[in-house]
């Protein structure tokens, strides 16, 4: 029996909250009442350490599980992208909502320094995969560590003599971010995103099973979920996590699955490519078959030497 209100965790950032309340607006739908939990995370209380140097999985989940295995919640909503590949013993994946956008973006004042060869810029993220991709783009370019929520980073750049910022379209879309008149943001469809990115997961105890049926019944989004969990398993295949850089994509086109991945070497020298189109009915062994392929092509050689030190 499902008992109300339910409760949904989440992070507190404005962010976190625009997702929570989006998993409260479908069971709204389905007549459940619920309320929102807010648990502060260990990312969110550090905002200064650069994440690959946290030594942790899990750093803005990890108290989120704890909340749903202690009954404090009964339902914890995450940015797809920060869930660890292996979930904590006795949570389960129960739905994951209809996917944002997926790309990534560079908020910056002007362009005239891009392209410019051996031009000075100083690039600003707290993401390894970014940092990787686009030092191998542009070799030339140094970067400084930027964390914080949506509006801290977007405060920091502002206040900043740096070229440019990395972002996630889907939050910048999400928080509705308004641009001053001398900024630009530029999609970058040459940057390959993080597995899961643009998508929001809701996990749930394994015992509740009649929260799982409802939650998959009216929440969940079946194409997002396939897509989602054919990148999650590739990272899973490649022994990844948040201090690798992993690049991968699942699209879902007619009866067919493209899939898009990409592994970078730490300083973004090396990089390895594959691109694979498969039937639907192939699931998750289109990322299974890509990253042993990338395995043959020399790809844990380069995972090896992917650790900022």
């Amino acid at each position: 029996m499902i008992h109300e209100p339910l409760r949904i965790g989440t992070r507190s950032s404005k962010l976190a909250l625009w997702q929570a309340a989006q998993v409260q607006l479908a069971l709204q739908r389905c007549g459940l009442e619920s309320q929102i939990i807010t648990v502060e995370s260990e990312g969110d209380v550090d905002v200064h350490t650069p994440l690959y140097a946290m030594g942790v999985q899990g750093v803005f989940t990890r108290q989120l599980d704890i909340a749903l295995l202690n009954k404090r919640i009964d339902l914890a909503v995450h940015s797809l992208k920060d869930v660890p590949v292996q979930l904590a013993q006795g949570t389960l994946l129960a739905a994951v909502l209809p996917r944002g956008p997926v790309e990534d973006m560079l908020l910056c004042r002007n362009l005239e320094w891009i392209d410019i060869p051996n031009s000075v810029a100083t690039i600003a993220t707290g993401s390894i995969r970014r940092r990787a991709a686009w030092q191998h783009r542009y070799p030339h370019h140094s970067f400084v560590n930027l964390r914080g929520n949506i509006q801290t980073r977007v405060r920091k750049f502002r206040e900043s003599s740096w070229q440019g910022a990395l972002f996630a379209r889907a939050a910048l879309d999400r928080l509705q971010v308004v641009l001053n008149p001398e900024e630009k943001l530029i999609p970058l469809p040459w940057m390959i995103p993080a597995p899961a990115q643009g998508a929001i997961g809701v996990t749930i105890r394994e015992e509740d099973t009649q929260l799982y049926s409802l939650c998959q019944q009216w929440i969940n989004d079946a194409s997002t979920a396939l897509c989602v969990a054919i990148e999650r398993r590739f990272l899973q295949e490649l022994h990844g996590g948040c201090s690798t850089p992993i690049c991968a994509l699942a699209r879902v086109e007619n009866s067919e699955v493209v899939f898009t991945a990409q592994i970078l070497s730490a300083d973004g020298r090396q990089a390895l490519d594959i691109c694979l189109k498969k039937p639907i009915t192939t699931g998750i062994e289109i990322a299974i078959e890509a990253a042993q392929l990338l395995l043959q092509q020399g790809a844990q050689e380069l995972l090896t030497k992917s650790t900022f030190q």
